[in-house]
């Protein structure tokens, strides 16, 4: 499957991107917890530069908890800081301040010793579609001024939100890459919502869940299709179908596509992180 997006309104918003980032202070590059690589632009990685960031981990309350508390580890280790959060609940969201106001903290101890009285920090907001940009700056402003949305492409412009006396907020539309080198990659986000569901194949992105989670989450599986451990060996095709009978869709596989991609996607087949930290995870456990 070869997925290739890229309208002509997030090229006009990787210029903006670009033109702008003179103007903040830090970014705040929000990812998906499921998916802390694949959901990591590379194009924005190049736009942002030695800017300051804070990568904000979100929907982490869908992601593997083990998995999470190892990307987090991982980022340490690289030297960039990265908050786990949950937007829709505003939880996490204090520790992506303290943690900007931390890596400020010499820049504005500078403008203060030289008579520059304290200001906001400035800040950017910048992400793939569908990630949550537009709740997390709800839940800072607590108030509905960003349109949100469970699909990618609500946000069509770059807006400046002034979130009390602390924080002005640079919102950006979200930015996917031209093309996706690694075929992976795409399924990861199709899977995960990032793409808009009338681009994909909706079978192929069932399957992949499928294989996806025997493999790795295989008695989450199980348990939310009630399927036992011989059934579960079956060929991906036969699985989707098995699945199809027991959910009483009959022969209409492709309605049984779309409730095996909603159910794994909104966290009903449990929680699950599709791309895996490359640290040992006893190291987090002794975190």
């Amino acid at each position: 499957m070869t997925i290739q997006w890229f309208p002509g309104h997030m090229a006009k918003a990787r210029r903006e991107v670009s033109e702008k980032l003179k103007l903040v202070d830090v970014v705040f590059e929000l990812v998906d917890a499921r998916l802390p690589l694949s959901s990591r632009n590379p194009i924005l990685d190049e736009l942002i530069g030695q800017k300051p960031r804070v990568i904000i981990l979100n929907k982490s309350d869908l992601a593997d908890e083990r998995q999470t508390k190892a990307w987090v580890l991982y980022f340490k280790e690289q030297g960039i800081s990265a908050v786990p959060i949950i937007a829709q609940e505003g939880k996490g969201i204090q520790k992506v301040m303290a943690e900007a106001k931390l890596l400020l903290k010499e820049k504005f101890d500078r403008m203060k010793s030289k008579g520059i009285n304290p200001r906001a920090i400035r800040a950017m907001s910048i992400g793939i579609p569908n990630v949550g940009k537009s709740t997390l700056i709800n839940r800072f402003i607590k108030k509905n001024i960003a349109k949100t949305g469970n699909k990618p492409g609500v946000t069509k412009g770059q807006q400046w939100l002034k979130l009390g006396k602390e924080l002005e907020l640079l919102d950006t539309p979200g930015i996917l890459w031209p093309k996706f080198e690694d075929p992976e990659i795409g399924k990861k986000l199709a899977l995960t919502g990032a793409i808009k569901d009338n681009l994909l194949q909706m079978d192929d992105i069932a399957l992949y869940g499928l294989d996806i989670m025997r493999t790795y989450y295989p008695q989450q599986l199980m348990k939310r299709f009630k399927i036992n451990s011989e059934e579960l060996t079956l060929g991906l095709p036969e699985l989707l179908m098995l699945i199809s009978e027991k959910r009483g869709f009959r022969d209409d596989y492709s309605r049984a596509s779309e409730m095996v991609v909603y159910e794994i996607r909104s966290g009903k087949v449990g929680r699950y992180t599709l791309d895996h930290a490359p640290i040992h995870l006893e190291t987090t456990e002794e975190a």
